[in-house]
Formats: C-alpha cells, sequence, structure tokens
C-alpha cells in the first residue's frame, strides 16, 4: 500500500526563536531583515501565526511588514518583534528533527529546513500511519518544544497539500478515495507550482478553484501552458507518482543580503561577498562537506531585474579562499559592460555553492 506523508514544521524560524528566548512567549514575531523603522531592505523570512494575523508573510518585504505592525499598534494590538535570523540554530534543530523521524521512519526525503517526506508504506493501513504520525509529532514537542503539522495522503502531492490543512500543530490524513474530493474545493494556488502568473491566466477563464479546473481538457491545458499543462491536469486529479526518495543530503548552500541602500561601490561589493564567503564556508563545514565544485552569484539591481551567473570546476575548491576568488570573478563582470552595460547599481548579492563534496571519501553531492 502507498501511504505517503509530509511534515512541515509550522513557522519554523520564528518557533525556534520563541522557544530558545521566553520572553518572546506569545508575541508576534518575524524573522527577517531590519526594519529600520520602515526603511528597511530585504524580505521576512518566517513569521508566526500571531504575526500573520496582522498580514504578515514569507517573502513579504521588511518595510511592508513594519508598517503592518504599525498598524496593529495603534489599534492597541502588540507590535511585531523583528527578530534576525540564527542559520546555525535552524540546521541544528533541523538536524535534530531529523534524527527523531529517522529512528522511526526508514525513508525520508528532505524538502528543506522545515519540511520532509516520509513513506510509510510500511505501516500497512492508513489508521497505523495516522497513529505513526501522531508519535513523531509527539515526540518533536517533547523533545524539542516545537510543532509539526503532518498531511498523509496517496502520493506526495495530496500529503502536502494535506499538511497546510489545519495549521499549526495539524493532522489531516486524506485516502486516495478521498483525494480528488480533498482538492476540489480549493484555490487553484494550491496546487504545488501554480504562481500568480499562471493563477492569473486560469482566472481569465473563470477557473478559480480545482474542480474549475478540472473542467477544462488535458488539451486545453497543453495548449495554454505546453506540457506544464498536462501536469496541472494530473494534479487537479489528484494524481502524482513520484517516489519518496532517500535526499538527506543538503545539496546547497548560500546566503544573501539587501543593501541598506542601492551601490556601485566595487570596495562595498568585495567587501560584502568575503564576508559572505565566510559565513557560507563556515556552514558548509558543519554540513558535514569540506568542498564544492560549483560557485553560483546572484545580483539583483535597482529596478529589480536579477541575473545569477556560475562557475563549476573540475577539481572541488577546498577553502574559503576559494569561495571569495570564485565569487569575486562572476562579481567583477557586474561592475563593467559585460554584465552591468547601463551601470546600474546593486541592490542585492546572494552567494551560494553547489555540488558539494567530501574529499576524504571523495563523495560529491550532485
Amino acid at each position: 500500500m502507498r501511504i505517503i506523508a509530509h511534515l512541515d514544521m509550522d513557522a519554523f524560524f520564528a518557533a525556534v526563536e520563541e522557544r530558545d528566548h521566553p520572553r518572546l512567549r506569545g508575541l508576534p514575531i518575524a524573522v527577517g531583515a531590519d526594519p529600520r523603522g520602515g526603511q528597511g531592505r530585504g524580505v521576512v523570512a518566517t513569521a508566526n501565526y500571531k504575526a500573520r494575523a496582522y498580514g504578515l508573510h514569507s517573502a513579504l518585504p521588511i518595510s511592508w511588514a513594519w508598517r503592518m505592525s504599525e498598524q496593529a499598534r495603534r489599534r492597541g494590538l502588540p507590535p511585531v518583534v523583528f527578530v534576525a535570523p540564527d542559520f546555525e540554530k535552524y540546521v541544528r534543530a533541523s538536524r535534530a528533527i531529523v534524527g527523531i523521524i529517522q529512528e522511526r521512519v526508514p525513508i525520508i526525503e528532505r524538502a528543506g529546513l522545515d519540511e520532509l517526506y516520509m513513506d510509510l508504506g510500511f505501516a500497512g493501513s492508513y489508521p497505523e500511519a495516522e497513529g505513526l504520525a501522531r508519535v513523531l509529532k509527539r515526540e518533536i514537542r517533547e523533545k524539542e518544544d516545537l510543532t509539526a503539522s503532518i498531511g498523509i495522503g496517496p502520493n506526495k502531492l495530496i500529503a502536502k497539500i494535506a499538511s497546510d490543512a489545519q495549521k499549526p500543530d495539524g493532522l489531516t490524513v486524506i485516502r486516495e478515495e478521498e483525494a480528488e474530493a480533498f482538492l476540489e474545493p480549493l484555490s487553484v494556488r494550491k496546487l504545488p507550482g501554480i504562481g500568480p502568473k499562471t493563477e492569473a491566466a486560469l482566472n481569465t477563464l473563470g477557473i478559480r478553484t480545482v474542480r474549475d479546473l478540472k473542467a477544462l481538457s488535458r488539451e486545453k491545458l497543453y495548449e495554454l501552458f505546453g506540457k506544464w499543462g498536462e501536469g496541472i491536469s494530473e494534479m487537479a486529479r489528484g494524481r502524482d507518482d513520484s517516489p519518496v526518495e532517500e535526499s538527506g543530503e543538503v545539496k546547497s548552500i548560500g546566503e544573501q543580503e539587501t543593501f541598506l541602500e542601492d551601490t556601485f561601490e566595487a570596495e562595498l561589493l568585495a567587501s560584502r561577498l568575503k564576508e559572505m564567503a565566510g559565513s557560507v564556508f563556515e556552514r558548509l563545514r558543519e554540513s558535514g562537506f569540506d568542498a564544492f565544485r560549483t560557485v553560483v552569484l546572484t545580483v539583483r539591481f535597482a529596478d529589480f531585474e536579477t541575473k545569477s551567473r556560475s562557475r563549476t570546476a573540475k577539481v572541488p575548491f577546498g577553502s574559503v579562499e576559494d569561495l571569495f576568488a570564485g565569487g569575486l570573478s562572476l562579481l567583477l563582470p557586474f561592475l563593467d559592460s559585460r554584465e552591468n552595460p547601463k551601470r546600474k547599481r546593486i541592490r542585492l548579492i546572494g552567494l551560494r555553492v553547489e555540488k558539494l563534496c567530501r574529499t576524504d571519501s571523495g563523495l560529491v553531492l550532485i
């Protein structure tokens, strides 16, 4: 029997901060950039549920988040507490949660620091799988003082959507024969991969729910969206054959910084890149790797145009100096006509490593 579960930690970064700082308990919290009194740059990484009630959410510009907090304060509500992210702490918490799961579930697939899939077919039935999920939720709460929401279904698609159905601290079980009825009343936006542009295109056709979407033929969806349209047709019917693949390894590590002011100063950019290289390399080692083959640089200009460039070597890079040098070689063309002929100021840079390696074992994670 195919039974898949999706575990999603509740407002993970904010929950870890609330756990570790009792003074924050019960308050609206946003983890992300410094709002600087409404003049800050960057975005919200995570908002807890009290902050979400004010309208805050992940990827919201931090200046907007601050204004929403001020509006709440003027209504007599507690203002949002803005907390700088501590990714090393979140990685440690994530590892602890994975350890709890691995004691009871043989096959898991990590989908991020705060979510993973589990193959629960070994449980033999939905009631047994639900009982195991309750045990896992209890152990995470007892050992890590954090809550998780779990969705259980016949495939990864249904499990993922189900995990969001009763947040926070939810447990939702959808059997195969219930899958289509479960999906039908949902907004098309609930289907993974359907973003604002696809949603808007569907809305112009009067398609707002999954039930509406099912009324469109596979051929019509292919005509509208190409091969992706065929995937949408399958999702609308609750179909997903993708397996749970063991992937306990981190596949990339990176950081990015949004500057307080758009800049074209080479010295400042290089200085920030060097600091970023040190931080990324430290996290690389903490993740159990000591080298990498690919360096990726992301640049966002003042007009929000964003470009990424990468460099992959045959021989792994093994030092922070290698990382900085690789990142700098990718950055320099953005300071002249090669990548920036209009000399646009830069709003954000990001540095990431991929194809991670353990040189002692020869392992390369592609």
